[in-house]
């Protein structure tokens, strides 16, 4: 964990409630995709968490979900505004076990870290089926920059106004080649991937309320077959076996 100041360069509206922000600063505490970073905010008393997009030296990429007046506060910062921000926390994803096959699979703002993910997949020579789900066509975002990467891209639509109409797993059910996932969304659309009967192997990413984002309040605790487990610290990546469902 490191605390540094970073500085927005820009901010980009995606979608409704969603914002892509760029900043400036010191990234060398990201060490994996799936990591993520805590904002402090004038005059808040808690930080806010914000799954890492993507990094590269010196600028670190967000995707903002608003989903309170801290992030909209956030999203409205004008470009120069300097940020305190706690970085490198928690584990994120591992790409040792990586197979040739492997599947990302997003339910909306949990698309964000698979984004990074999925670059850095590609810089190890595997191309990433991709399987994100949205409820409707104009909650999509980043569809252009994962195709960029070169990734074989699925979408899901509650409502069908965009691909196929239904949930990721309808997705995931059409690429039974695919039996290695990486996961990021809301606890009901892990638990209904996890179901899956193609899918031998599996690493998580959890959502979660966090207070301190660095294992000190134990208020994200989630049960594993280990024991209870802070998703801030020892998460929010755990291995499907790990997790008690």
């Amino acid at each position: 964990m490191k605390q540094t100041l970073f500085t927005i360069e820009h901010t980009r509206q995606l979608t409704a409630d969603t914002y892509e922000m760029v900043l400036s600063g010191d990234t060398s505490a990201i060490t994996a995709p799936g990591q993520f970073v805590d904002i402090a905010l004038p005059l808040r008393f808690l930080r806010r968490p914000v799954s890492v997009a993507n990094w590269a030296k010196n600028e670190l990429l967000l995707i903002v979900r608003v989903a309170g007046e801290g992030t909209r506060e956030l999203v409205r910062s004008v470009p120069g505004t300097e940020l305190d921000i706690l970085s490198g926390l928690g584990n994120g994803f591992d790409l040792e076990s990586c197979t040739e096959t492997p599947i990302l699979i997003g339910g909306g703002v949990g698309a964000a870290p698979l984004f990074g993910l999925a670059g850095r997949m590609r810089q190890r020579g595997v191309t990433p089926t991709v399987a994100l789900g949205f409820r409707t066509a104009e909650d999509a975002f980043y569809l252009e920059e994962f195709t960029g990467l070169g990734c074989r891209l699925f979408i899901a639509t509650e409502d069908g106004s965009l691909g196929t109409k239904g949930f990721v797993t309808d997705l995931v059910r059409a690429v039974p080649e695919c039996t290695d996932a990486f996961v990021c969304g809301p606890t009901p659309m892990l638990k209904a991937v996890r179901a899956l009967p193609q899918l031998k192997n599996g690493q998580y990413s959890f959502e979660a309320r966090m207070a301190c984002g660095f294992g000190a309040c134990v208020g994200c605790t989630i049960k594993t077959k280990s024991g209870p487990r802070r998703v801030c610290k020892d998460g929010p990546v755990f291995h499907k076996e790990e997790i008690e469902w």
